[in-house]
């Protein structure tokens, strides 16, 4: 199929505590809120192109310079050579060790035994944390990054909270959420630990008030995911995607089908495609995996 003129898919941010897809069409780029129960209809067309990347002072993401396609299946939205300029991929790989801003370490829970320890830059607010889709979570500490780089590091040292988590791991813990005391408990516990192991820090100032903050309800998680749903784990040319949204979960939208099985879609998978309007169904060019809520764990007395 021929690459057609329209919106390239740039994919879903959060910024001001509200989800947002984004989209350019040449130099234009555009931002629509993202509302619960609006229904979408797109045609995807390729190839699928790079995203560009954002440069520390311009307010909005530059395009790639050399128009350059990516992998259709992949999770990359960039070209290697925008990765290369890209300042949050170099903060990941420890390739700037300081750039003046200030810092803030959190502890995310994800889900049950699912503790995330990270940093994000103060002037982005929880932007970062939705984006991850943390159900709940509590700020430890600012400062310098360096400071609190090695503050991060020395709680994922400590086996209390890991860095990353495969996405699969997440969504599979929307299932069977706990009540809300139980999640606050568990981060409130795992705070306490971690403040004593940062007792010694330099250059970090410990944030003293403690709030947890719970995104479940925000997230539409209040009754956990759906008990069956169809994952979207590839897209190609001449995909259509349609459907009614629910609220977003991090980067991840469920879309109402006629037939009763949502579809979940990792909206980073969408970034590169160029967008145009359908009444069609969706089903086309979707590679969709099914998954189904298994049984809840149970306890039982040892045999033995």
């Amino acid at each position: 199929m021929t690459r057609t003129a329209g919106w390239t898919a740039n994919g879903l941010h959060w910024h001001g505590g509200r989800p947002y897809l984004s989209a350019r069409n040449g130099e234009r780029e555009h931002e629509r809120p993202v509302a619960s129960g609006e229904r979408i209809g797109w045609l995807l067309t390729g190839p699928r192109r790079c995203t560009g990347v954002w440069l520390p002072g311009e307010p909005q993401r530059r395009p790639c310079p050399h128009g350059a396609t990516i992998d259709p299946a992949g999770a990359a939205v960039q070209c290697p050579a925008c990765q290369s300029a890209d300042r949050g991929l170099a903060l990941a790989r420890d390739q700037i060790l300081d750039d003046g801003r200030t810092y803030r370490l959190y502890l995310a829970w994800l889900g049950t035994g699912l503790l995330k320890v990270g940093l994000t830059a103060e002037q982005r607010g929880t932007s970062r944390l939705l984006e991850q889709g943390a159900l709940a979570f509590t700020f430890l500490a600012r400062g310098p990054l360096p400071g609190i780089r090695r503050a991060e590091l020395t709680v994922s040292g400590a086996g209390l909270a890991r860095e990353r988590y495969r996405g699969h791991a997440k969504t599979e813990g929307w299932w069977h959420l706990p009540a809300a005391e139980r999640r606050r408990d568990d981060l409130a516990g795992a705070r306490a630990e971690a403040l004593r192991l940062l007792a010694g820090h330099h250059r970090i100032e410990h944030h003293p008030d403690g709030r947890i903050t719970d995104h479940v309800e925000l997230f539409g998680l209040t009754d956990g995911a759906p008990a069956e749903y169809r994952e979207v784990a590839g897209l190609s040319d001449g995909a259509v995607l349609s459907g009614a949204l629910r609220r977003p979960i991090g980067r991840h939208l469920f879309l109402d089908q006629p037939d009763g099985l949502p579809l979940l879609l990792d909206t980073r998978r969408l970034a590169g495609w160029t967008l145009s309007a359908t009444d069609r169904p969706a089903g086309p060019g979707l590679d969709l995996r099914p998954r189904r809520r298994p049984e809840a764990p149970t306890t039982q007395d040892a045999l033995f």
